[in-house]
């Protein structure tokens, strides 16, 4: 029997929008399922829930609107690193909220698999890979 009004039970978990605090905690549990040698190699990357991104953000990559923001990493790509380089901040993702709410209200999906899907893909910004590079895996999928 499907739940209750269709909900999924991501869905009905929170009587209210989900916090910062659940999509952090949903971010927590994907990232412990990923397998151990690609956690290895993004150890020490912090992961962040924040509202929306911040306006520098949005103008720098040329957004109009925060909502078309779900998640974002700030960080020297794996690939680009040297061994030379003295250590700055942490690499860190970023999980946007409220983006994060919004399409997951407009596209029905499962929340636990959005807050995955965000998380990995910039995790694959990490590795180096581009949006176009990004893009042409979750095609091969």
């Amino acid at each position: 029997m499907p739940p209750l009004g269709g909900m999924t039970n991501t869905e009905m978990r929170w009587g209210a929008p989900p916090s910062a605090e659940d999509l952090a905690e949903l971010a927590e549990t994907a990232f412990a399922a990923i397998p151990a040698p690609l956690r290895e190699a993004v150890r020490g990357t912090v992961i962040l829930v924040e509202e929306l991104p911040d306006d520098e953000t949005l103008e720098a990559m040329g957004l109009e609107h925060p909502w078309e923001l779900t998640g974002l990493y700030r960080g020297t790509p794996l690939t680009e690193k040297s061994v030379l380089d003295a250590p700055m901040e942490p690499d860190t993702i970023l999980l946007y909220r409220e983006p994060i709410l919004v399409e997951w209200v407009e596209s029905g999906e499962d929340l636990f698999r959005l807050v995955r899907n965000v998380l990995i893909h910039e995790i694959a910004h990490h590795f180096g890979y581009s949006e176009e590079g990004i893009a042409r895996l979750e095609g091969e999928g």
